[in-house]
């Protein structure tokens, strides 16, 4: 199905949810697009690849009766700006804590999916007086490990009844220019593709989140800056060498990302607690809305 770029747009996208308002900042030189609405403590939602602030709209309007709820494009993603550099973890946390700042929050809770999943932990490495929660949802941050990602599937894994996807766009992603030129106009492919073997159910992104995601991702400079994301994954395993063990509350939620969460954040968390969604893939808000948003009220109390 076919659906034009207003019907796509964030204007359009906010009306679906009546109690959020888009808005543009500018912070860390660059102009920042959230959406926001609620009342109560600060909640910061980040998204990861190949989505947009829309990820979270399953869960959105319920977190709004507890919190203020603030769900982000963050830098290269959507309509937030796309400059060339900046794309490492610890410069895009620091887009966050300038909206901190600029919001006039002392402290927030931050949950991160995916790519923001690596940005919320890098926040509260390098700001933890700013951060009183941390919510991981699926994924951990870049570590060592991913030095170790084979050139080939494992044979062992590569039946599709383990869950396990072979994780090629990682390396993929981080091509200059060659991904821009396959997928220019044609993104759909590959978010098909993931979300077709990344989620247990593939129809909980429906064709429309699709088309969101699409629109958002398929012109050539939105696709050079989402791999940026990844080709910075060595400058972020090089800074996390230096970051101390976190000792704020943190969650980790996880689908078929869960056992990656197990592994990697006891060594990274004091106080930590794991919570494992059954029959679940990657994109747990939209797999599994009401297990995620249960269990983030029950961590961030109500």
């Amino acid at each position: 199905m076919k659906y034009s770029e207003e019907k796509l747009s964030d204007e359009a996208l906010v009306k679906k949810l009546p109690r959020f308002e888009n808005h543009y900042i500018s912070v860390n030189d660059i102009k920042l697009h959230y959406v926001k609405g609620g009342t109560g403590k600060p909640l910061f939602l980040l998204p990861g690849w190949p989505q947009t602030w829309w990820s979270y709209h399953e869960i959105m309007n319920k977190l709004s009766d507890f919190y203020t709820v603030i769900a982000i494009d963050i830098r290269g993603m959507g309509t937030t700006d796309k400059p060339i550099e900046g794309y490492d973890k610890k410069s895009m946390a620091k887009d966050i804590y300038e909206l901190i700042i600029e919001l006039g929050y002392d402290k927030v809770f931050v949950a991160g999916h995916d790519i923001g999943a690596s940005v919320a932990y890098s926040l509260a490495c390098d700001y933890p007086d700013k951060v009183a929660k941390l919510i991981i949802l699926d994924t951990p941050p870049a570590d060592e490990n991913m030095y170790r990602l084979p050139m080939l599937p494992l044979m062992d894994l590569t039946d599709k009844s383990t869950g396990y996807t072979y994780p090629w766009w990682v390396a993929f992603n981080q091509i200059d220019e060659l991904p821009e030129k396959l997928l220019k106009g044609r993104y759909n492919v590959v978010l098909d593709y993931i979300f077709d073997n990344l989620c247990f159910d593939k129809e909980a992104i429906t064709d429309f989140d699709r088309a969101v995601y699409t629109n958002a991702y398929e012109r050539d400079y939105a696709i050079s800056a989402s791999n940026k994301w990844y080709s910075t994954f060595p400058k972020d395993i090089a800074d996390s060498k230096d970051n101390k063990v976190l000792k704020m509350p943190v969650l980790g939620i996880g689908g078929s990302g869960f056992k990656l969460l197990e592994m990697a954040l006891p060594g990274l968390v004091e106080n930590l607690q794991l919570f494992e969604i059954k029959d679940c893939g990657h994109f747990i808000c939209e797999e599994a809305p009401e297990a995620t948003f249960n269990e983030m009220i029950n961590f961030l109390g109500s």
